[in-house]
């Protein structure tokens, strides 16, 4: 399995579970953390919660892997599933402003938006 294939694979879950702003970023010649961050924004706690659910979910069946470590995902602003190369965001819609991890990591050439 490529990383790029997993990464895919978490944005049409967060997608799925109607996740806006999804985007897909290549970190690989940024940081030695991962290859790719995949970003998506929810409504609300809940979905928050829900859409790092469904990832889990998708990529359990899909590839039979579990995260390496989950956080903050309960308390439904930011959340973070890691799976190794790829590691999932989730933000409610203010976190997501907040933090904005878009612009610090991208290069301008790195970004892809996903449509699903």
């Amino acid at each position: 399995m490529e990383s790029y294939e997993l990464a895919r694979a978490c944005a049409k879950a967060l997608s799925d579970k109607k996740g806006s702003e999804i985007v897909i970023l290549n970190v690989a010649e940024q940081t030695v953390v991962c290859s790719y961050f995949v970003i998506a924004s929810g409504k609300s706690a809940t979905q928050v919660r829900a859409l790092g659910d469904s990832v889990e979910e998708a990529v359990k069946k899909q590839f039979g892997l579990s995260p390496v470590r989950t956080e903050g995902l309960r308390e439904g602003r930011w959340g973070v599933i890691d799976y190794g190369d790829v590691v999932v965001h989730v933000f409610n819609e203010e976190s997501r402003l907040f933090y904005y991890l878009e612009r610090l990591w991208d290069s301008g050439r790195n970004v892809e938006r996903y449509e699903g």
